[in-house]
């Protein structure tokens, strides 16, 4: 048996690398994707102040920080039973729209654009970001650089770092909003909403003009019939912030609808010896395998998966091209993966929306931006709609508020398994009778790129156990020795 390895995949956050098992006809037999990096925050969290976890958590990685922040904040409000004023939701929120619109502009331009803007074909060197430019133009360059480059701004002004940010707190915000920086944030949001528009207009004219790539998107080598999951509020519409959680079979259905801190009684994790990554399924269905279809337990929780499950978005621009985008695709739900990129920027177009509809509400400015906690701390669970999925913190905690046990699910371990099959499945599909090429490796990655993933946040093993292999190479580069503990 023949084995082919891409390693390391790339453009992505973290390390991982695909292995692609062929028979003796050159077909393919087995494709895994295998992440060779573990982080384990889970554990060294233990015995930390539960008001510390936003501060900690947020460093988890540099591409989805406010994710975590969020996430963890709210987790630390419920360890206290804390409700917190209107006016930090809303500061809170607004800052995590501000991330959305720089996170999604990041993923579509330099991450998954370039195999479209491109052409999967394309020479590896260029497909990049400085590809991206030098085919659409210095002046379309030069509006990415300038979105992203606002919102890292005022991600600072806000939440008080561009980076890793720290501005949430347990139980609201560090700071209030002066009408100045409201004023500013407003001409910004504004700013952002027609960006959206625009990347949504460049996604018609490259992507959906192009039989090609819509015959790519339709076909069923990238397409997988799952659950999905996602954050919906009261009218079942998209949110990242706050709401339920919606599960909808793979007609659309819906098949649960839960609290946030009711989440253990529908999910469980599946573990593989031969990854760190877990793999999370519908509790009340079982792990069925890598395997989709209604018998399955396997669900995706992407960009794709939150319009799935959803009755529509909540901001008028935002839920016209949702409508669009599933009148064009034949209706409720869309299983094809490559959709994920077209549902991304219509979140990207609602965010900035959202942006715009939470700096204009009066209230906004208001010094009602925290409440101290005073109830004696236990338990609490904090959930959003991270970019990659949604992400749940799970904290407990002892009588002082020291963190005893600490559980993370993030996006991308929500989607594992997901991600392993649609690397088989295009693998299997692509690759026929040994031809392998690097357009057809591309393309095989183009079935994990969809997902954006993240491995930073979402290497975990067993409680306790810390897996490590160690290779000992000569000077050629050949391996001599190599060294396993688990």
């Amino acid at each position: 048996m023949k084995k082919v390895t891409i390693d390391p995949i790339t453009r992505l956050e973290g390390h991982g690398k695909i292995e692609i098992f062929l028979d003796d006809k050159g077909d393919v037999k087995d494709a895994f994707l295998q992440v060779p990096e573990l982080r384990g925050f889970e554990k060294f969290c233990q015995g930390r102040p539960v008001e510390e976890m936003p501060r900690i958590t947020s460093r988890i990685c540099g591409v989805c920080p406010e994710a975590h922040l969020m996430a963890s904040a709210k987790a630390g409000d419920a360890v206290y039973n804390l409700e917190i004023p209107e006016t930090a939701k809303m500061l809170r929120e607004l800052l995590y729209m501000i991330f959305y619109v720089t996170d999604h502009t990041t993923h579509f331009y330099a991450l998954g654009g370039p195999d479209f803007v491109l052409g999967p074909g394309a020479p590896k060197e260029q497909r990049n970001i400085l590809g991206v430019v030098h085919k659409v133009g210095l002046e379309i360059g030069g509006k990415v650089i300038g979105m992203r480059g606002l919102c890292h701004e005022l991600i600072q002004k806000i939440g008080g770092k561009a980076v890793h940010p720290v501005g949430a707190l347990i139980g609201g915000m560090s700071k209030r909003l002066s009408p100045e920086l409201r004023d500013e944030v407003l001409k910004a949001g504004r700013q952002a909403v027609e960006f959206g528009q625009f990347t949504i207009s460049l996604f018609n004219d490259i992507v959906l003009k192009n039989k090609e790539y819509v015959d790519l998107i339709l076909s069923d080598t990238f397409t997988h019939n799952t659950y999905n999951m996602g954050l919906v509020d009261k009218n079942n519409q998209v949110n990242f912030y706050d709401g339920d959680i919606r599960v909808v079979d793979p007609e659309g259905k819906e098949f649960v609808k839960f609290k946030p801190e009711d989440y253990l009684q529908h999910i469980s994790e599946h573990v593989e010896e031969w990854t760190y990554l877990k793999f999370p399924f519908l509790k009340k269905i079982g792990w069925k395998g890598f395997t989709d279809g209604k018998s399955s337990g396997v669900y995706k929780a992407t960009p794709l998966s939150r319009l799935n499950v959803s009755e529509g978005m909540a901001t008028p621009l935002a839920n016209e091209e949702y409508q669009r985008m599933y009148d064009t695709l034949g209706g409720k739900p869309v299983h094809q993966t490559l959709a994920t990129h077209w549902a991304r920027i219509i979140e990207l177009l609602y965010a900035a929306e959202r942006w715009v509809e939470l700096a204009e509400h009066p209230e906004i400015t208001s010094d009602q931006f925290r409440a101290v906690p005073v109830e004696t701390p236990s338990e609490g669970v904090g959930v959003v709609e991270a970019p990659r999925g949604t992400l749940y913190h799970h904290y407990k905690t002892d009588e002082n508020g020291m963190i005893k046990e600490a559980n993370l699910i993030v996006g991308t371990t929500n989607n594992n398994a997901a991600i392993n099959m649609s690397v088989k499945k295009a693998a299997q599909g692509l690759i026929k009778n040994g031809k392998v090429t690097d357009e057809l490796m591309n393309m095989v990655e183009m079935a994990f790129r969809a997902y954006d993933p993240c491995f930073g946040c979402a290497t975990h093993t067993l409680p306790g156990q810390m897996p490590l292999i160690v290779r000992i190479r000569d000077y050629t580069n050949n391996v001599i020795d190599e060294k396993k503990r688990f």
